[in-house]
């Protein structure tokens, strides 16, 4: 079809693209049309069921349409905090609507999202892929009549978009701004093998939460034969978690000089920025900063003079948690549908179309810029032993400052809580739902790779939470959020949020726990990845440190029955037919 001549010319021809053009094309018909598939099919020899399995892995993309007017509104554990069902609600009345629909003149649509990356400053959503921050009450009622009235989003109130990032503790990182080229000639300069040794002095550990020592990855890379990739995982989507969206807003220099410094180290050409598809508010900011960096001679064929070429693609992701998980990414980046790979080979040896690939987080990167221009031993002088360094904590919840927080490593709990003006504290979810959940007596741990590792989530909870719902809800996010590539992971999710809802509801019994707990085991030891293998940790740490939640809730085997539950799904029986 011809009116997506103008989408292929602005990407390269071939599968590798196939996610960019589809968000494309998503954007301008509000779904992916029939005829465009088969367009892409004959123009690239992709076959339909290749295509159609790609719309129809990821959440932002439909075969039906979608409204003129696009809503999601955040479903977050800290959004329904901030009262999100109500907005939802008042949209649905407002716009006369049902929830999960597209209204039948294509107006508008409305849908939920796990997390759009703006937990510190909800109730948000986003609105045909802008984001719409602190969503009162007046406010959603004003998106409501600026939809009515079919009004452009360009005419929109500039605040509605407004997404401010809050820095409440800077430190060695966020102190620190580094002048465009200077850790790239600082690696021409003195060359490889002297920055692997600063990076070995300095310790640094990658911060998306795996914490591999980040010169042990690149060294592996070096040593693997061939053209060699680079990748940064921008994808952000653990609930509780949006440092990295600061750093995309005003560090893309930073960010950008540390993929480079390490495809200058390890032997790559070709650098590819993922980030989540919920910031697609932040492209038209990187594109600026690549095209300048090229104007400069930072990046292209010809680095500073050096006779040494790297380039970097931006690739946004279109709504799959999975993605974060590095070979997901690496799937997603090749056009495809974002199920993680097996490992063993590790992207090191084969990662971005077979080739060695360093992946690591923003965070790291920027940190790796830095380090090349200040040295390992600057760096290390933060931190622990085993933690060296910073750590940029996204702190949001029941705090008084939601917002930015570098720390060094081995900060205590308690001291974070401090300074986010945190009260009658009941709980800390640290590193997020596939992160550990500590309770109130435990406020004086670590955060450090020795107690309290985290990927950078801090979501504080008061005594007036519900911890066994708050579990609930990070459960059906999981559920929600699976591929459904492993049976360990797509059938235990299921038993996970049955058990959690039967909690919930009061028709539990001990003998439903028992079986969480064996259904957990069982996760943790088959899944396929990261996210099968901690899905049953909120239940898990509800059930460590808040045990006579769980128990109230609790009812004999026979009391816990649900008949009303058990037989929801059945339909009636049919009348008797007179003879």
């Amino acid at each position: 079809m011809d009116d997506i001549d103008d989408i292929l010319t602005r990407h390269p021809r071939g599968p590798g693209a196939l996610l960019q053009v589809l968000r494309d094309v998503q954007a301008r018909f509000q779904h992916v049309p029939a005829a465009v598939i088969d367009t892409l099919a004959e123009s690239w020899g992709l076959s339909h069921a290749s295509i159609r399995s790609v719309v129809s892995f990821y959440h932002f993309l439909s075969f039906t349409p979608r409204g003129r007017y696009s809503l999601y509104i955040s479903d977050s554990v800290t959004d329904r905090m901030l009262g999100n069902e109500a907005l939802i609600r008042q949209l649905c009345q407002r716009l006369n609507i049902t929830e999960g629909t597209t209204r039948a003149d294509g107006l508008v649509s409305l849908r939920r999202t796990s997390c759009t990356g703006l937990c510190d400053q909800g109730p948000a959503g986003l609105v045909n892929g802008r984001p719409l921050t602190h969503l009162t009450r007046r406010r959603t009622d004003e998106v409501a009549e600026l939809i009515l009235a079919e009004t452009p989003l360009d005419e929109w109130p500039p605040d509605f978009f407004a997404v401010a990032n809050p820095v409440w503790r800077h430190n060695l990182t966020l102190s620190h701004p580094i002048e465009p080229g200077t850790a790239i000639r600082t690696v021409l300069t003195h060359g490889a093998d002297a920055m692997m040794a600063q990076l070995q002095l300095a310790g640094l550990r990658g911060r998306g939460g795996a914490g591999f020592a980040t010169w042990q990855k690149w060294q592996a890379c070096r040593q693997a034969p061939g053209p060699r990739a680079i990748t940064c995982n921008a994808d952000e989507g653990e609930p509780g978690t949006f440092k990295d969206r600061m750093l995309l807003m005003q560090w893309a220099h930073e960010v950008i000089e540390g993929m480079t410094v390490a495809a200058l180290t390890v032997g790559a050409r070709q650098g590819f920025l993922y980030v989540r598809g919920e910031y697609a508010f932040v492209e038209a900011g990187l594109q600026a900063v690549l095209a300048q960096r090229r104007s400069q001679g930072l990046l292209g064929s010809d680095i500073l003079g050096s006779n040494q070429a790297f380039d970097i693609d931006l690739h946004f992701g279109a709504g799959a948690y999975v993605c974060g998980e590095e070979t997901a990414l690496i799937e997603s980046v090749e056009g495809k549908r974002g199920i993680p790979r097996t490992r063993p080979p590790f992207p090191v040896d084969r990662g971005y179309l077979s080739l060695p690939t360093v992946n690591n987080n923003v965070e790291t990167f920027v940190q790796v810029a830095q380090i090349a221009v200040h040295g390992g031993a600057w760096f290390a002088t933060q931190g622990t032993p085993r933690s060296p360094g910073t750590r940029i904590l996204s702190v949001s919840g029941d705090v008084a400052r939601p917002g930015l927080y570098e720390i060094p490593w081995g900060v205590t709990v308690a001291e974070v809580l401090e300074d986010a003006g945190a009260t009658d504290v009941q709980a800390v979810l640290v590193g997020g739902p596939s992160g550990h959940c500590i309770d109130a007596g435990q406020l004086q741990r670590q955060i450090s790779f020795e107690d309290l590792p985290t990927g950078g989530a801090f979501t504080v909870f008061n005594r007036s939470r519900d911890m066994v719902d708050t579990a609930r809800q990070y459960t059906h996010f999981f559920a929600s959020e699976s591929c459904g590539f492993c049976t360990p992971c797509r059938v235990g999710c299921g038993q996970l949020v049955e058990t959690a809802d039967r909690l919930v509801r009061g028709h539990a019994s001990q003998v439903d726990i028992d079986r969480l707990k064996d259904t957990a085991a069982i996760m943790k030891q088959m899944s396929h990845c990261g996210l099968g293998q901690t899905a049953a940790n909120p239940l898990l740490d509800v059930l460590a440190h808040f045990p006579e939640q769980v128990q109230t809730r609790l009812r004999s085997p026979l009391d816990a029955f649900d008949l009303e539950g058990a037989t929801a799904d059945m339909h009636p029986a049919p009348a008797r037919v007179p003879t």
